[in-house]
């Protein structure tokens, strides 16, 4: 499998902090490669220093269940057929903001997690990262 090249995870990097400028936002990036590693990150100026940390989980989270990270939160709920999922590999992060990375050929070769503003802004300057990626 090809993982997610430096150049690449720049890119997400890159595309991402455009998307939390446009958007007026302070944000912690991540990008894992195919294994999980951590292969690109920026704090933004000013972003908080605890969302350092969600976002490289979120990031590993998307990857290690190739999956937004929002979609494993809807099957982590109390009832849930993955209730406390999160508990899981050190800590995982279920809620939205982490999204897995594809190559052109669908395979998925990394994730990007983000995290400083609302879930929702998370995800959408995440998706731009992701998007980037070609």
């Amino acid at each position: 499998m090809n993982g997610i090249t430096l150049k690449q995870a720049e890119q997400a990097v890159a595309a991402a902090q455009q998307k939390a400028r446009d958007l007026n936002l302070k944000m912690n990036i991540a990008v894992v490669d195919a294994g999980a590693n951590l292969t690109a990150f920026a704090r933004m100026d000013g972003a908080w220093l605890g969302s350092v940390d969600i976002a490289i989980k979120k990031a590993k989270t998307a990857r290690y269940f190739d999956m937004p990270t929002g979609d494993l939160g809807q099957a982590s709920q109390p009832g849930g057929s993955l209730f406390n999922i999160e508990v899981s590999n050190g800590g995982l992060i279920t809620f939205p903001g982490g999204l897995p990375i594809k190559n052109a050929q669908g395979d998925i070769i990394g994730a990007i997690g983000v995290s400083g503003s609302t879930v929702e802004n998370d995800h959408t300057v995440a998706e731009a990262g992701m998007q980037a990626v070609k």
